[in-house]
């Protein structure tokens, strides 16, 4: 199998914290779901860069999992890969009938994580992805993986997203943290119960850590300092036996 080198940065402990918090949340949604639809409202809210760090994080647990690239229109997770100048086939090239399944299909660097890539971009995304090739092939992942995760474009642009929900076990939603309205947000989750797409969680992005961390810190801290404060008391008010 063709390997793939795939540049996944190092965002911080707590970074890595809250991908386990939200890894072992995906696991308790149970072991039915196995194919997962992930999205946005709009551009630029770091839907890819979550992707591809739930999947690193799921393989890291000992996870079987592959990363779709199915952005067949404007992918980020292309930015990430280095193929050392071979050339890269992709989901367009399989759901086109233009390659083999085991051409796009590619190991990483990272240990129990592979992936299939956007591969060129076709004229015509939506048709591919609503096609029974397109069925078929998340079938045989089901077989083979404990997690398919599917880096899709926005929703508030194109219904690719919700095509592909139609197709999974579940969604989960992006949002940056302060950039998105109320109305809005309705409106994508509206679009993926049409699409009978359980939403299995939102992730709120690029929130400001250092102010939760102080709030948290401050909260437990607090929180406690109390309850030793308590304990101390209680064993000073114990009569001995």
């Amino acid at each position: 199998m063709k390997k793939l080198n795939i540049t996944i940065p190092d965002l911080g402990y707590q970074i890595d914290e809250s991908f386990k918090a939200i890894r072992t949340n995906l696991q308790f949604c149970g072991d039915d779901i196995k194919a997962v639809t992930i999205t946005s409202c709009t551009e630029n809210e770091g839907k890819s860069t979550v992707t591809l760090r739930l999947a690193q994080s799921l393989a890291e647990s000992g996870k079987n999992t592959v990363l779709v690239d199915a952005d067949m229109r404007k992918s980020v997770a292309l930015r990430n890969i280095d193929t050392g100048g071979e050339p890269i086939y992709g989901l367009s090239h399989y759901l086109s009938g233009q390659n083999r399944f085991e051409d796009v299909m590619y190991a990483t660097n990272v240990p129990k994580l592979y992936m299939i890539p956007t591969g060129q971009f076709p004229p015509n995304p939506s048709e591919l992805l609503d096609s029974r090739r397109f069925t078929q092939m998340i079938d045989t992942l089901r077989g083979a993986f404990d997690y398919i995760l599917i880096d899709t474009p926005p929703l508030a642009s194109v219904i690719d997203a919700a095509i592909v929900a139609g197709k999974c076990d579940g969604s989960i939603l992006v949002i940056e943290s302060g950039a998105i309205g109320y109305h809005l947000a309705q409106d994508i989750l509206g679009q993926l119960d049409r699409a009978e797409s359980p939403v299995l969680g939102v992730i709120i992005n690029k929130a400001d850590m250092k102010k939760s961390g102080k709030y948290y810190g401050k909260y437990y801290g607090k929180y406690y300092g109390e309850h030793r404060h308590a304990q101390s008391e209680q064993k000073q008010h114990t009569p001995p036996a």
